[in-house]
């Protein structure tokens, strides 16, 4: 398939930049086989049953856009300049890749201070990105990201407005647990603790997974046949309690259902044809019309870009045809798109 049939039209008033309040009053298009019914967050409890399990990706979201000083010496003394630097993915060393603006005046060597308390290290430098080490690590780094940095908003928002406090709480899941994303897992936004609660009081179990999504999430892909598209890496992991519940849920009959994508990719790739496994490493599996699901039964998600491999991901999913109709109806009714917008629960029937 060509990246061309992943298109379509998205009027730009329909992009959210601020999620729905409360959480729950996000609109909810529930798709089940050929049949649509237009719903809201809040109705999820009339939609599942007991006995489903909900997989949910638990990590935590860090503050990873900062703006600093480098520092160098020079004839002059030390020189002084502003920097703006957008974390992506962690290192095994402990160091982090990150973007830069601007990139090219940067030098392997120099220092960026971005507050009394946090500075890094220009370890690497390529044409793309650069490697930082921080002079901060574990529990030390994430309360100075607090203090210094913002939430990493997708481009889409960023272009619109800047990031500000209430994102803090608004980019973050109600169940966020293991520091390591760059990006929210944007379906889970729209849970709340009492929606959560209602859920386990009818029946439906919760399994928590980890996959920490990374600034590559947002790359597009730029070849027009998508069989040849190399998918970024990101690290994740299924425990034994999370493969032990996936596959207690499926003996028993029950549906597991992926809330976003990110969970979705995440068992897919743990999966064999003898049930789930304990999982832990990379992930770069792409998921594209004529992939079979071993472990998904359904898929709740937010509406996706166009020519974006998450919109490959539902339509291998639901069929392109459908998805081409879904999101046809999504815009004729003016579901709000992308990270802060509304959410659709996909089961293929």
């Amino acid at each position: 398939m060509k990246l061309d049939d992943f298109d379509y039209h998205l009027p730009e008033d329909l992009i959210a930049t601020r999620p729905a309040k409360p959480r729950t009053a996000a609109k909810f298009l529930v798709c089940e086989g050929d049949g649509m019914r237009d719903l809201h967050v809040s109705d999820l409890p009339s939609v599942l049953r007991p006995g489903d399990r909900l997989v949910l990706n638990n990590t935590k979201v860090i503050p990873a856009r900062l703006t600093g000083r480098r520092l160098r010496e020079s004839a002059q003394g030390l020189v002084e300049a502003k920097i703006e630097i957008t974390l992506m993915e962690p290192q095994p060393d402990g160091a982090w890749r990150a973007m830069a603006k601007p990139l090219r005046k940067l030098k392997e060597g120099e220092v960026i201070r971005f507050g009394e308390r946090l500075s890094a290290s220009v370890l690497q430098k390529s044409d793309e990105d650069v490697v930082l080490s921080f002079d901060a690590e574990g529990d030390a780094l994430e309360a100075a990201l607090a203090e210094v940095g913002t939430m990493p908003l997708p481009p889409y928002i960023a272009a619109k407005r800047a990031p500000d406090a209430q994102d803090n709480d608004d980019y973050q899941t109600v169940f966020a647990r293991v520091s390591g994303a760059v990006a929210a897992p944007t379906a889970s936004l729209h849970f709340t603790p009492e929606l959560m609660e209602e859920l386990r009081a009818m029946g439906v179990g919760f399994t928590e997974v980890t996959l920490h999504v990374g600034a590559g999430t947002f790359l597009p892909v730029k070849v027009e046949n998508i069989e040849t598209h190399k998918m970024h890496a990101e690290w994740g992991q299924v425990t034994d309690k999370a493969a032990a519940e996936i596959n207690a849920t499926k003996a028993a009959g029950g549906r597991i259902i992926a809330v976003g994508t990110t969970a979705l990719r995440l068992i897919e790739s743990a999966a064999t044809d003898e049930g789930l496994q304990p999982w832990t490493g990379e992930t770069d599996i792409f998921i594209r019309p004529g992939f079979r699901f071993r472990v998904a039964d359904g898929l709740m998600t937010n509406f996706h870009l166009p020519k974006s491999t998450l919109l490959m991901l539902v339509s291998a999913l639901m069929t392109k045809e459908r998805i081409d109709r879904i999101y046809a109806h999504a815009v004729e009714q003016r579901y709000r798109f992308f990270s802060y917008g509304d959410s659709s629960l996909l089961l293929p029937g």
